[in-house]
């Protein structure tokens, strides 16, 4: 794995919006950014590879354009042109990146594309889903906790980027009682109070353990009774960025995001970060 950031450049709307938040991470930590377009890949046509040459170096031509105007603002910055499937690719390249970010896509009743969630779930890096409306000015790291590794992982990575820019850190966990039949009446207030004070407790341990690794980094805990993705999404605020685990399952679990990471990826506004 190398030290750049590679962001996914497309024709999309939001695709922009991924450039310019890339761009500004890699200024502020000094690291190098990759540039990395996919154009479509051969279907063994006629007149297939006149077409494909051309695309490439279209696409090159445009990328470097842009590279030019990031290299005149300080960020080291180069190019990638590929084809072929686009979220089999950009998984390819996570493969050579410290981070990699994607534009967004919103795709009806305020939810993104599966092609965002295919490329956080299967990216061998962690990915950052930035949203067209994502806030330009936040601040600010919000990380979602629920006790398991892949957890522990998330918070790792946004307490290093939150010290790294000295920024707080909110870590956020949420607990809900056991389901049980709609005529079942009232849960004791004791059960109630019990299930908050329990999540408190090991929300406190995992800030501890932030702050023994972080003495100077600014933590914060918030533990809400209700659903993990509305209590990451109501905590996200106007940070910087949000960060969730993700616990995909089984034998194509590296295909997969969590409930709670799909959730939170399609409806928050600020950038997501997304940590195996």
């Amino acid at each position: 794995m190398s030290d750049s950031i590679i962001v996914g450049v497309t024709d999309a709307e939001g695709s922009q919006r991924a450039v310019d938040w890339a761009a500004a991470r890699a200024r502020r930590g000094g690291e190098p950014l990759v540039l990395f377009s996919v154009v479509g890949g051969a279907t063994g046509a006629v007149g297939e590879d006149d077409v494909l040459t051309a695309a490439v170096t279209a696409t090159r031509a445009r990328l470097e354009q842009q590279a030019e105007l990031l290299r005149s603002t300080g960020v080291s910055c180069d190019v990638r042109v590929s084809h072929g499937n686009p979220v089999a690719e950009l998984v390819e390249a996570s493969k050579d990146a410290r981070l990699l970010v994607i534009g967004g896509e919103k795709r009806g009743q305020g939810r993104r594309g599966q092609h965002g969630y295919r490329i956080a779930a299967g990216s061998h890096s962690p990915v950052v889903v930035v949203p067209l409306d994502a806030p330009t000015d936040g601040e600010g790291v919000v990380v979602g906790v629920d006790g398991s590794e892949v957890s522990d992982a998330a918070v790792a990575f946004a307490a290093a980027e939150a010290e790294r820019f000295g920024e707080s850190l909110t870590i956020v966990s949420a607990w809900m009682p056991v389901a049980v039949p709609g005529d079942f009446g009232v849960y004791p207030d004791l059960y109630l109070t019990d299930l908050h004070a329990i999540t408190q407790s090991a929300v406190d341990r995992v800030a501890e353990k932030v702050s023994e690794a972080y003495p100077v980094l600014e933590v914060q805990t918030r533990v809400v009774e209700g659903d993990p993705a509305a209590a990451i999404a109501d905590a996200a605020g106007s940070a910087r960025l949000v960060v969730v685990g993700s616990h995909g399952r089984g034998a194509f679990a590296r295909f997969l995001l969590g409930s709670v990471s799909e959730e939170v990826v399609s409806q928050v506004t600020t950038a997501t970060a997304v940590v195996r």
